[in-house]
């Protein structure tokens, strides 16, 4: 998560160490150099996801479909220059860094509830100047970039390591991300993704070297130079004292500089006359607050030593090797079998967070872009709970024998402190003759199988008594009804209106493209369908996580919000649902849509009334709009906006976005 303010530092006072570089000039040089080796550059998605999110549009529930489109072409201007990426993402969150993780999401929910307050008051979107990125964007982005093609790595442990470390190993001809902690490994050159020219293919590039320089430093002192100036392994709050002292003893002082610059510099001044030695680093720790952990520094030192590096502060015998086995060793699944295969799918991102459910037990999920002033709909958090302790269940096996272990669950919804992680009890799925074993649904083959597979994954939802009608749509329509079903289920404030918006936009969206869905123009934004929008985007994520533990009974790709969901177009649908437009209105007068319109609402109604929830209209007429009067319904389309929706008869699905009738093989 880097240093606090080392790279404006950089910027503002070494400004000889941000060079301009030409990143297809770098890629002609390395491969006359190493005419073997094609140019790979490392990157670091997690910090480059909000500059790739580029769409006008992003408190609505996400641009699904342009963002797809930006990430196309940001592929392709590096093909064209024969250059290589590779993708790395965050996989874990790892203990040492949980109270910053934590932090930052307390922070985040802030700047949600400011969100919150400006749409309501000013009924559009804020500046770019509140942005926040759409509900779930990294894990969508993953599966995003795999599908176009691209070597895609998702961690064992924190990414700027990993990516750090690959960096080095492989040659690359440098990272490209947003995170000073590259300025501090000790690894091929850093690129800046802020300051990156697409079309030019010309971005800044940091140098260790010429900072180094500037400071009076070797590459040698800049891991303990960032321990000193606070990092995520040495909090900022234990520094004052030293850097007190420090600043007292600095010739460099300046009005001119704000605090933290003068920090910087009276840190590098006093650990330049510093030995490099292991007896400098006893020294140094002695300087920290009485009853502060003595190992922090380093523990912090020793996190910036890639494979095969040492480091002359920490005695050799000392260096811990980083290895993944002690969480094996203590893994929740003692299946060798199984925790290998989910850890080769997680680290290749094909699955979805069971990895670490298998392996240590825990979980979390940051910030949705919520209004903890709606108390009518729960967090997304407690909302999928249910299906989320389903899922457990399969993947821990519990009920069958022996202790029900518990998952720590780190999920960020109102009301929730995140003081420590809530326990989860795992919760069987109803299934006639019960749960099958994961190495049945990870590795057995043929037709009873792929049918146990899909059961299982719809007893998640509840819903295991519409799989006939379910198998008989289209994949992506299929998933989309299960989450919406369940949905319609879990929440009982939604309402007919709500249902409607929701199923208009998957047969709307279908066929649209991104050029189209960029174009739409919405006259005001809504809070509330804000908040369905991320509300039903976390639920894609939730399919995500069913389908990698029951053994991927639908592809992936199918479960994509570029599938079955748009933001604006949702705002669009809502609005016009609620102030009670007609259905020819609603489906952009297209009448072969009208049938499927009715058979959906007619299965999610049905799995509805089978829980005794019946789903009433609750037209919230223009919201916000207001001089303007609701339109007449017109009669023929009447049905659609009755008080309480029946299903007009048992099985409507036949017929309607028919797909092949074999069934969903394994992924």
């Amino acid at each position: 998560m880097g240093i606090k303010g080392l790279q404006g530092f950089v910027a503002r006072v070494c400004p000889d160490a941000c060079r301009t570089v030409d990143l297809r000039e770098m890629a002609e040089k390395h491969r006359i150099d190493h005419p073997d080796f094609p140019p790979v550059i490392v990157v670091d998605a997690m910090s480059c996801v909000r500059y790739w999110y580029t769409p006008d549009s992003w408190v609505c529930g996400g641009q699904w479909r342009e963002y797809l489109a930006i990430l196309e072409d940001f592929i392709k201007a590096f093909m064209a220059a024969g250059i290589k990426l590779v993708f790395y993402f965050d996989g874990v969150v790892e203990e040492k860094k949980r109270d910053e993780w934590i932090k930052r999401r307390l922070q985040n929910n802030k700047e949600i509830a400011r969100i919150f307050q400006f749409i309501k008051t000013h009924r559009k979107q804020p500046g770019r100047g509140m942005f926040i990125v759409p509900s779930a964007l990294p894990t969508f982005t993953r599966f995003a970039l795999k599908s176009l093609g691209q070597k895609t790595v998702c961690t064992l442990q924190e990414a700027d390591f990993e990516v750090a470390a690959y960096g080095l190993q492989h040659n690359c001809i440098g990272i490209l991300g947003q995170d000073s902690d590259y300025i501090i490994y000790n690894t091929c050159p850093y690129f800046s993704i802020e300051k990156l020219r697409l079309d030019r293919l010309v971005t800044v590039m940091y140098s260790r070297e010429d900072l180094c320089h500037a400071l009076g430093l070797s590459l040698t002192h800049l891991p303990l130079f960032a321990c000193l100036l606070g990092n995520d392994v040495v909090p900022e709050s234990l520094l004052e004292g030293f850097w007190h002292k420090c600043l007292v003893t600095s010739p460099h002082k300046n009005n001119s500089y704000n605090r933290r610059t003068n920090i910087i510099l009276a840190v590098a001044n006093y650990i330049s006359k510093v030995p490099c030695s292991y007896s400098s680093l006893k020294h140094l720790k002695e300087m920290l607050p009485l009853g502060s952990d003595k190992t922090l520094l380093y523990r912090g030192v020793e996190s910036y030593l890639l494979p095969g590096q040492q480091s002359p502060w920490i005695p050799p015998n000392l260096t811990n090797c980083k290895t993944f086995s002690l969480q094996e060793q203590t893994a929740m699944c003692q299946d060798k079998e199984i925790l290998q295969l989910a850890k080769e799918q997680h680290i290749q991102s094909e699955n979805y967070t069971i990895f670490n459910i298998l392996s240590n037990g825990e979980t979390e999920c940051s910030n949705s872009l919520e209004d903890e002033c709606d108390t009518e709909i729960p967090g997304q958090a407690l909302i999928y709970r249910p299906a989320r302790q389903h899922i457990y269940s399969v993947l821990l096996e519990s009920g069958k024998g022996g202790a029900n272990p518990l998952v720590k669950e780190w999920f960020v919804y109102f009301g929730n402190p995140l003081q420590q992680p809530e326990l989860i009890q795992p919760v069987q799925p109803s299934i006639p003759g019960g749960t099958p074993n994961l190495k049945t649904l990870w590795f057995a083959k043929g037709p009873d199988v792929e049918k146990q597979r899909y059961s299982t994954f719809l007893a998640c939802f509840h819903l295991q008594d519409g799989m006939e009608e379910l198998q008989a749509l289209e994949a992506p329509v299929a998933a989309f009804c299960c989450l919406l079903a369940y949905l319609m289920m879990q929440v009982s404030s939604l309402s007919l209106e709500d249902l409607n918006a929701f199923v208009a936009v998957i047969l709307c969206l279908k066929g649209k493209s991104a050029a189209q869905l960029a174009g739409l123009q919405l006259a005001q934004v809504d809070s509330r369908a804000v908040h369905l929008g991320a509300v039903f985007v976390r639920g894609l994520t939730t399919l995500l996580m069913a389908n990698s533990a029951c053994g991927f009974p639908f592809r992936m790709d199918d479960l994509m919000p570029w599938e079955v969901f748009d933001g604006k177009l949702f705002q669009e649908k809502y609005q016009q649902s609620h102030r009670g437009c007609s259905l020819e209105e609603l489906l952009e007068g297209n009448e072969s849509l009208y049938a499927p319109f009715h058979n959906l609402k007619s299965f999610i109604s049905k799995a509805c009334m089978a829980k005794k929830r019946t789903i009433q209209s609750r037209p919230r007429g223009n919201g916000f709009i207001t001089g303007t009067q609701q339109r007449e319904f017109n009669p023929r389309f009447q049905q659609a906006h009755r008080s309480s929706f029946v299903p007009p008869y048992h099985n409507q699905m036949r017929g309607f976005l028919w797909r092949n009738p074999q069934p969903q093989g394994k992924k």
